[in-house]
């Protein structure tokens, strides 16, 4: 099918989600952009609705032609009297990221936030552009996720994300902007063969073409296809998540019984599934078998950027890399109305009047609450023997990497209370009388 406002106008109406309320064209300033917005107004752009049309150009600031792409956009728009909004961006490339990531990430975050609630944003990624994604994500070693390269639509910021050229290859589109008149700037950086998509669409590409006329439009086809295994997989793991899952953790003997692709596809779909970028593929494999060979009595931990996966108790927990600890020293006045905020993740402890609890007679103006040092005891029976702290912790089943975050409260040297978790009976009225009782609105510390 070669490209026209008719075939774009019949791409729109069979994947524009029915809920949109508008077209929001991204144009760069180049050709492929150009040729997209100028192709929607001859089309009407608006798919049996009467959407309306704008564009947005992001200026990124990076080289001299900068000024001349924000021209050339703004010379589009006006003769297709399509209203245009300018945005110039600061791109901070940083240690270890390529100035193209960097671009991008900078670019997208001004889009998703440009986006008003159900609009559609339009980008001129074509069959050429999703070509070289996958075959980039194969030089790269990228799984199926990688190489199903870019959807066509996709819900995103609010609104949606549409590609409605990815049919279409370059070439057409250039066709088409020379029969309509459509000017535009190049971009010195897509000639510069230090970027690998450069480098692989000036060396690479026209060789490819040369052997094989079409290639673009097969290789893409052939993303569709990886995408549409890669769903499968999807919504494999997302079954085997449902049977495997123990409230906020996974069962590790469910886990055991699944083959080792399985096991690597179902952790990361429920990773994913946290909005937590998974491990590479080796990362998972080896967490996958710390997990399963480790002895029932280890607690393993697998480490990836700030987050990790920790097993306890035969069961399997995303946490973060360095979970949340109790501050050294805090002092509490002892009110029934007095909150105490132990920051962040922590939460808040607070006083509850109730039958039995703690004797407020019994306690000094202002109390300490700190984090366990080791060695701690308690008496959470009148007539009970005393126990150690790590003990109660075992038996209640406290999460260990949370243990560190239980405030500890101190009537001078006396433990009195962990949390909501326990009073020291020696401490408390006797049963029925009026008392008090400590609350704690914090992080989840139970199994």
């Amino acid at each position: 099918m070669d490209f026209s406002a008719a075939a774009l106008l019949n791409i729109l109406e069979t994947h524009t989600p029915p809920a949109a309320t508008g077209f929001v064209v991204a144009l760069s300033g180049g050709e492929d952009s150009a040729c997209l917005l100028t192709a929607l107004v001859q089309s009407g752009s608006r798919p049996s609705r009467d959407l309306p049309l704008r564009a947005i150009h992001v200026d990124h600031g990076l080289q001299p032609a900068a000024a001349d792409f924000q021209h050339a956009c703004e010379e589009l728009c006006r003769s297709l009297a399509v209203p245009l909004t300018v945005v110039a961006v600061c791109v901070d490339s940083g240690r270890g990221t390529s100035i193209e990531a960097a671009a991008r990430d900078a670019r997208y975050a001004v889009l998703a936030r440009d986006l008003k609630v159900g609009e559609c944003l339009l980008t001129a990624h074509h069959a050429d552009d999703q070509a070289e994604t996958l075959l980039l994500q194969l030089l790269r070693g990228a799984g199926l996720k990688g190489m199903a390269a870019m959807p066509l639509c996709r819900a995103w910021a609010g609104g949606w994300h549409l590609r409605p050229l990815l049919h279409f290859a370059k070439r057409e589109l250039r066709t088409f902007g020379v029969d309509a008149g459509v000017t535009a700037v190049r971009d010195p950086m897509n000639d510069d063969t230090r970027f690998d998509r450069a480098y692989l669409r000036r060396h690479l590409w026209p060789v490819i073409e040369a052997r094989w006329p079409g290639a673009a439009i097969a290789v893409s086809r052939a993303a569709g296809h990886v995408a549409e295994a890669q769903g499968l997989l999807e919504r494999a793991a997302a079954q085997t998540v449902d049977v495997l899952r123990d409230g906020d953790a996974l069962s590790v003997a469910g886990l055991r019984a699944l083959s080792s692709p399985e096991q690597v596809n179902t952790l990361r779909h429920w990773i994913a599934s946290h909005a937590t970028p998974p491990p590479s593929t080796a990362r998972l494999i080896e967490a996958v078998r710390q997990i399963i060979e480790a002895d029932d009595d280890h607690q393993p931990a697998v480490v990836w950027g700030g987050h990790a996966l920790r097993r306890y108790r035969n069961r399997l927990f995303l946490t973060p890399a360095s979970p949340p600890v109790m501050k050294e020293h805090c002092e509490w006045p002892v009110a029934g109305d007095s909150n105490l905020d132990l920051g962040g993740e922590l939460g808040v402890l607070h006083w509850l009047p109730q039958q039995g609890g703690l004797d407020a007679s019994r306690l000094p103006d202002t109390l300490v609450v700190r984090r366990r040092r080791g060695g701690e005891t308690l008496r959470v029976r009148r007539r009970g023997r005393t126990q150690s702290l790590q003990h109660l912790c075992q038996s209640l089943g406290v999460l260990p990497w949370m243990r560190d975050a239980l405030p500890l409260v101190y009537a001078g040297h006396d433990l009195i209370a962990v949390g909501d978790l326990w009073l020291d009976a020696r401490w408390c009225v006797a049963a029925g009388a009026p008392g008090f009782v400590c609350t704690w609105r914090g992080a989840p510390i139970l199994v």
